[in-house]
């Protein structure tokens, strides 16, 4: 990290910090939301992560809980479309949570070959957990502002998504369709 930072453009004199390096900066990039963007993203997860170290779990232990959580009877092939992850990277992760208790695994009650995942007692209080810390940062962060700032937050972040794929849980989130979502734009 040391050798980023001493690399880093210095600010001109008598400018606030960040200030020179965005000035300098060509073709209309946009480093401040960048670089904020990864900040909040660092310090958002880390309060998740630290937690999670002690359970021996990382952050797709925590992506996988916090959707099997949200959406019980999920099916692993969606959980798979909603994490963008192949069958490989989720195995692993999803037979430590399936051994240690935190997630069960169901057959359908249509279809036998699929596998609906649902958290159990354990995995929910682990997710309850780490949403209130995470909670308690987007509290802080939120604080003082109005009303209509907050939906432009939401605005802002459902913006940053990708719609394109057709995502129940997106569909859940947004309540629309990803082409009725599209439509409202």
């Amino acid at each position: 990290m040391a050798d980023i930072i001493s690399s880093a453009p210095s600010a001109a004199a008598g400018s606030k910090p960040g200030e020179g390096r965005a000035a300098t900066s060509g073709g209309g990039l946009r480093w401040d939301i960048i670089e904020l963007l990864f900040f909040a993203y660092r310090d958002f997860v880390g309060d998740a992560d630290h937690e999670l170290e002690a359970f021996g779990f990382g952050r797709a232990h925590h992506r996988v809980l916090h959707f099997v959580h949200r959406y019980p009877g999920l099916k692993v092939a969606d959980l798979l479309n909603v994490l963008r992850i192949t069958k490989q990277s989720l195995g692993r992760v999803l037979k430590q949570l399936l051994d240690e208790g935190y997630i069960v695994q169901k057959a359908g009650n249509n279809d036998r070959r699929q596998r609906l995942l649902f958290a159990t007692a354990k995995g929910e209080a682990l997710v309850a957990k780490l949403a209130g810390l995470q909670t308690e940062r987007l509290n802080r962060a939120l604080r003082g502002i109005e009303p209509d700032g907050l939906e432009i937050v939401r605005q802002f972040l459902g913006a940053m998504i990708d719609r394109d794929d057709p995502d129940k849980v997106l569909e859940a989130i947004f309540g629309a369709t990803p082409s009725n979502a599209k439509a409202k734009e």
